[in-house]
């Protein structure tokens, strides 16, 4: 079955481990796409995603992090420096990915991808700051774009409802 190229499901990513990953693997789950980093004033969002993956992993969802150093120096550790941070700090299961850049001509096609389909305020693309949110429906399409001030509790409710949607 072809992936549709309109959709997350035709990207691939290299996750923390270092292993290539394709995001197909995620098709028909609900997905919270995060730019996220360690030494970030929202660092603390990682308690708030983790009760989000704890919440709803059953039903199918997934928060997917990825790490991201362009944002005032954030996140300058190595993978293994990452990987075991949101482990013992935040007991983090959901799954991570290698380090990424979102903005600028490395971005990470993935977020060039996500940045067109889910603009941010008056239409803009760029990411402005760590913890910048994607939500993402059972189809791979992005539905939503969340600022990074935007506490992850606050979209449960919109999970909720893509979760009730059936899969098509």
């Amino acid at each position: 079955m072809a992936t549709d190229p309109g959709t997350i499901h035709t990207f691939e990513a290299t996750d923390i481990q270092g292993r290539p990953r394709t995001l197909a693997e995620f098709t028909g789950r609900v997905l919270l796409i995060v730019n996220v980093a360690s030494r970030c004033g929202l660092t603390k969002q990682y308690s708030s995603l983790q009760a989000l993956q704890d919440r709803f992993h059953d039903r199918g969802f997934d928060v997917l992090g990825f790490p991201c150093n362009q944002f005032g120096n954030q996140e300058p550790g190595s993978e293994d420096q990452i990987a075991d941070f949101c482990t013992t700090s935040f007991r983090v299961s959901f799954p991570l990915f290698a380090k990424v850049e979102v903005n600028g001509a490395d971005a990470h096609p993935l977020f060039r991808h996500l940045k067109a389909a889910a603009p941010g305020l008056l239409g803009s693309q760029g990411i402005k700051w760590n913890f910048t949110k994607f939500l993402v429906g059972r189809d791979g399409r992005a539905v939503r774009r969340y600022a990074p001030n935007v506490p992850p509790e606050a979209i449960a409710g919109e999970i909720e409802r893509l979760l009730e949607m059936p899969p098509t």
